[in-house]
């Protein structure tokens, strides 16, 4: 693959007990189309991914939420599994962090139980999304419009369900980080556009 996204540099938001291949897969994809990605963590050293419910891999954190700044990157892309996202929603500077890059219109993707961090951040209000289908009530609960397709794409937020939809979710995923910025939205928080 060209490397169509060189220059553009993307944060991989991730805790213990994310799903292994859909961080691995995703970022392999990034790293040869041409992007600086980075693991940020709530913690440093390595995170621990899951095969299922099966210990997987581990994965270097390049960066923790207290140095990372969102400023500093173009995308976010946001690994499932259900411990990682389950970590991420209760952490304020991890929904800081999502919040940051919905308000400035940077793209993001998101696989499987990911948009719960997504819902917590309060940003899915009016939004069209996939996920892994045992949270669409979440998602439907928090104003967002759920989908069932191994894709969806709305304004910027690329979603999919599963490992299964990985190639078309790295497909997406990298066609609208190449468009970068889209116009900002933050579902729930608009009202801070706003002023």
């Amino acid at each position: 693959m060209a490397e169509t996204l060189s220059g553009k540099k993307v944060a991989i938001l991730a805790a213990d007990g994310f799903e292994e291949v859909e961080l691995t897969k995703p970022k392999k994809a990034l790293d040869e189309a041409g992007a600086k990605t980075s693991v940020v963590s709530i913690k440093s050293g390595k995170i621990q991914g899951m095969n299922h419910a099966d210990k997987g891999e581990t994965v270097a954190v390049d960066q923790t939420l207290a140095d990372a700044k969102p400023q500093n990157f173009d995308a976010l892309m946001i690994p499932g599994g259900l411990m990682n996202p389950d970590a991420l929603r209760s952490n304020e500077d991890a929904l800081e962090f999502v919040r940051h890059f919905f308000r400035e219109g940077k793209p993001v993707a998101a696989i499987c139980h990911a948009p719960w961090v997504l819902i917590d951040a309060g940003v899915v209000r009016g939004r069209t999304l996939t996920s892994w289908p045992a949270i669409k009530t979440d998602v439907r609960n928090a104003g967002g419009n759920w989908v069932d397709q191994e894709v969806a794409v709305d304004n910027g937020l690329v979603t999919s369900r599963k490992p299964d939809n990985i190639p078309a979710f790295n497909k997406k995923m990298i066609e609208e980080f190449l468009e970068g910025r889209h116009a900002a939205t933050s579902g729930t928080a608009s009202s801070d556009l706003e002023t």
